[in-house]
């Protein structure tokens, strides 16, 4: 959503001091929900759901998410999120979550999947755009993505869900299972 936000400011994502500085106003305008019957985010009420999932944003991405001190601001907003609301659990989803978001969460899972399985579920949200370019785009990002945090091994107490084999529907029932009883199916 950062990325997001940049882009339409105009700003260079390249330039960490100038991404620094959307911080305040990005933050002043970021909303996500955390209800688990609706799944947005918005930026200037501005519905940005689908929009943040595009290639073009993944293409520049990492200038924000290796960007330490966005980072650093990112990741305390997320744990207001997390911990400030009186829901008996929220599941939430990102590459550090694990591990430098929530590492006392009373369940954490890394979810993984082969990178061929990962391309072909982006290519089924993004319907219409370039195969070639959708996967040059995920193992790229994957790549500069690994350079600020290691998204790919399971850190001490984090359970491994090896999504590859399992469709959405049998990898919600895994991830419940996990949160149940601690042991996938």
């Amino acid at each position: 959503a950062l990325a997001w936000y940049g882009l339409r400011r105009g700003a260079d994502l390249a330039d960490r001091d100038a991404v620094v500085a959307l911080l305040p106003d990005f933050f002043a305008a970021w909303e996500l929900s955390v209800d688990p019957d609706e799944r947005w985010v918005r930026v200037d009420g501005v519905d940005v759901t689908a929009a943040i999932r595009d290639t073009a944003i993944s293409e520049v991405v990492s200038h924000v998410a290796t960007n330490l001190r966005v980072r650093e601001a990112v990741n305390e907003r997320f744990r207001e999120l997390l911990f400030g609301d009186d829901a008996p659990g929220i599941i939430a989803e990102g590459r550090d979550i694990t591990t430098v978001v929530a590492p006392d969460a009373p369940v954490r899972i890394l979810l993984t999947a082969d990178e061929s399985a990962r391309i072909r579920r982006r290519l089924a949200e993004k319907a219409g755009e370039d195969a070639a370019a959708v996967a040059a785009s995920v193992a790229a990002r994957d790549a500069r993505d690994g350079t600020v945090v290691n998204f790919t091994t399971a850190a001490d107490g984090v359970v491994e869900l090896d999504t590859t084999n399992l469709d959405l529907e049998q990898s919600i029932a895994a991830v419940i299972d996990l949160i149940r009883t601690g042991s996938p199916r």
